[in-house]
Parts: structure tokens; sequence; C-alpha cells
């Protein structure tokens, strides 16, 4: 294997940007909620980096890109990084060490499930959340990474999913709805944002790692690369503006938590497709985004589901729009390994893009939903109405944020 260092060092440096993510998803997620549940909403997410990591070097890097059964699932071939050694090259590259491949896909796997955690904010019990984390790997996110991205039966179908409108942002929004719908509302009301400079840092960060979401998923340095790394930041920009003008029209005041909320629905939206479609294109993208996402949050408050941290409208919705938009405007103008889309007259690939929405949220809607059913059977789910009084920092942690625990 002739090891190419300029893609090998770029590779381990977008691994770094996407494992920065998950601890500025925690401090997004933080700064939304109240003062006494910062702390657990954040070990929600850091708990993550080191639980998946342990069964992803366990078996879930095999389960994605080892063999393949059924075309749904990978096989046990690789666990514990069996066979993997120095001179092992990359699957989609092979001038990359399998290595990189593994610790790049882990840090997907690390953020995928700790995006949920906002929906259900304030009321799961941390044992129950252990479960709910170890279960959704293994019966939803494994099995879709496999099927998109790891030689099953989607991808052989000509599904096309960049860096995650799927794999990461929709099954995710469908499974924050399955555990919305699953939990119930909070008892206790919760009065955050409680710190709006804490979203702001963590929307910095979750913006700036996601360049390596999209620009990594390459998997090597050449101007799709660089296409994916300019659409990432026009959607997230152009979605940003268009959720801060809606919601000023709306509210009568512009407000950052809006054009915050924005940049990350724009960059939801703009992950499938960024590595697929023209500047222009994702100029079109980051805009539908911020109106669609922006009354998808609205029809949620209307219809008062009590998704917290609006998982479903922002990535639910993002990811589902990406994945259409891209059978729309996808162009092998600006990547000749990928298709055209509708626009270009590939109306079958449009619709596969569809059947694979409709498939992914089905599956991510009743896995989670029957999943959390069982875990209430083993321990359970919700915390008890004192301990949400409390909070739930000092009642299932013994810690505070923040000395005066006051709201």
């Amino acid at each position: 294997m002739h090891i190419d260092t300029g893609n090998t060092g770029f590779m381990l440096l977008c691994s770094s940007l996407v494992m920065l993510m998950t601890p500025g998803l925690a401090f997004f997620y933080g700064g939304l909620v109240g003062r006494k549940n910062v702390l657990t909403i954040m070990i929600q997410s850091f708990v993550s980096m080191g639980w998946t990591t342990v069964l992803w070097y366990a078996f879930g890097y095999s389960l994605c890109f080892s063999g393949d059964v059924g075309g749904i699932i990978g096989n046990l071939d690789m666990s514990f990084l069996r066979g993997v050694d120095l001179s092992t090259p990359s699957p989609i590259n092979d001038s990359i060490p399998l290595i990189v491949f593994v610790a790049y896909q882990m840090m997907f796997a690390i953020i995928t499930p700790a995006l949920i955690t906002g929906a259900f904010a304030n009321r799961v019990t941390f044992k129950a959340y252990m479960w709910f984390l170890t279960g959704w790997l293994i019966f939803v996110y494994f099995p879709f990474v496999h099927m998109i991205w790891g030689g099953g039966i989607l991808q052989k179908w000509g599904v096309l999913d960049f860096a995650g409108g799927i794999v990461v942002h929709n099954i995710a929004g469908m499974a924050a709805l399955a555990s919305v719908l699953y939990i119930g509302k909070r008892k206790t009301q919760d009065r955050g944002p409680h710190s709006i400079p804490l979203v702001a840092l963590g929307t910095g960060l979750l913006w700036f790692g996601w360049y390596g979401f999209n620009a990594g998923s390459e998997f090597r340095v050449d101007s799709v690369t660089a296409i994916a790394f300019l659409n990432t930041d026009i959607a997230a920009s152009f979605a940003a503006i268009t959720w801060l003008m809606v919601d000023w029209m709306v509210s009568k005041k512009p407000k950052l938590l809006g054009l915050l909320t924005g940049a990350v629905a724009g960059l939801a939206t703009i992950t499938p497709a960024a590595g697929y479609v023209s500047p222009t294109t994702a100029v079109i993208i980051g805009i539908i985004s911020g109106v669609v996402c922006y009354y998808a949050v609205a029809l949620k408050n209307k219809l008062a589901l009590d998704d917290a941290l609006d998982v479903w409208g922002v990535h639910g919705v993002g990811g589902m729009l990406g994945i259409i938009l891209l059978g729309v405007f996808a162009s092998l103008a600006f990547n000749p390994a990928g298709t055209d889309g509708l626009l270009a007259g590939n109306s079958s690939f449009f619709f596969k893009q569809l059947a694979a929405v409709v498939i992914s949220s089905v599956w991510a809607f009743l896995f989670t939903y029957v999943m959390l059913w069982l875990i209430n059977k083993i321990t359970p789910v919700r915390v008890e109405e004192v301990q949400e009084e409390t909070g739930l920092d000092e009642s299932l942690h013994g810690e505070t944020a923040y000395l005066e625990a006051s709201e």
C-alpha cells in the first residue's frame, strides 16, 4: 500500500474536527436548557464519546463495514479490529490506512445518538439513556451506515448520501420524534435557554467541525473536497440569515438564537448534498432549509410536542429535506462520481432518494419507540417528578453547574 501523506493528514485533521462537534453539541444543548439540567444534557453527549468508542472498537466498525448480511448489516469478522495492521488500506481510498478510516467513521457514530438527546431533555434517567445509546447504535445507526456507506442494499440501489443526511440527521430526528411521543412532556416548566452565549459557542464549534464532517467525506483532497467545504459554509450562512429574517418578521425582533438555530439547520440540510451539487444549489438549499425548518419547529409548537431542543425540526426535517433536494439538484458537473438529479432528467434517482427517506424514517421511528418501551421494562426511562423538579444535575448526578442553583 502506498500511503498518500496529504490525504492521510487531511483525514486525521477531519477526524479531529468531527470529534470536536460532540463537545460543541454539548455546549449548544447545555446553553438551551435551564440552569438545573445543564450537566445532565452535557454528560449525555460526552459519555457517547467514551461508550460509543468502546462499542465501535468491539464490533461497531465491523457491523458497518465488514462483509454483508442480507444487505442490511455487516458481519463480525473485524470485531476488535481483528486483522487490521499498518498496511491495511481504507475501503474507499486505498492511499489512506484503514486505521484512519476507522477513526473518522467512529466520530460520526459518536455524535449521531448524542443529537437525539436534545429532544428528551430534563426527563430521562441516565441508566435508561445508556441502554438507549447502546441499543440505538446497534439496531438503527449501524444498519444504516452499512446499507448506505458499507456496501449494503441502499448503496447498491443507487441512493446517495454524501456525509449523513439519512445516516446521521434523518434517523436521529425521527428517533427524537419517537422518544418525545413515548416519553411525554416535561412536568416541570424549563426556563431555558439559560445561556445563549453557550449556545453561540456550541454553534461555532459545530460549524467549524462541520467542514471536517462534509469535506472529509470525499476521503481525499481534490476539487470535490473543496466544493463540499464551500457548499457547507454557503448553505449554513444562507439558512442562518433566512431563519433570522423569517423570525424577525414573525416576532418583530432579530434574535441571535434564531440565527444560530438557522445555521445548524442549514448545516444539517446541506450534509447529504455537499459534495454533489453546485454552490448556487447550496444557496437554494440554504434558503429552503431556513424557511422549512423554521416552520417545522413552529408546527411542533402548535402540536404541543415537547421536543425540547427542536431535534426533529432542525435535524430530522433538515436531513430529510437535504436528501430530497439532492434528488432534485445532483449534478455530474460538480461530482463525476455522483449522478444527475431530477432537474437534469434523472427522475429515477429522485424517487430512490424519496424511498430512502421513507424507509429510514419508518425504521428509525418504530425501532426507537419499541426500544424505549423495552428499556422501560428493564429500568424506568422517565425520572420521578420530584427529581424533575429538583433538576437532574443534582438528583441524578449529584453535581451542579453553577454555585447558586436557583433558576
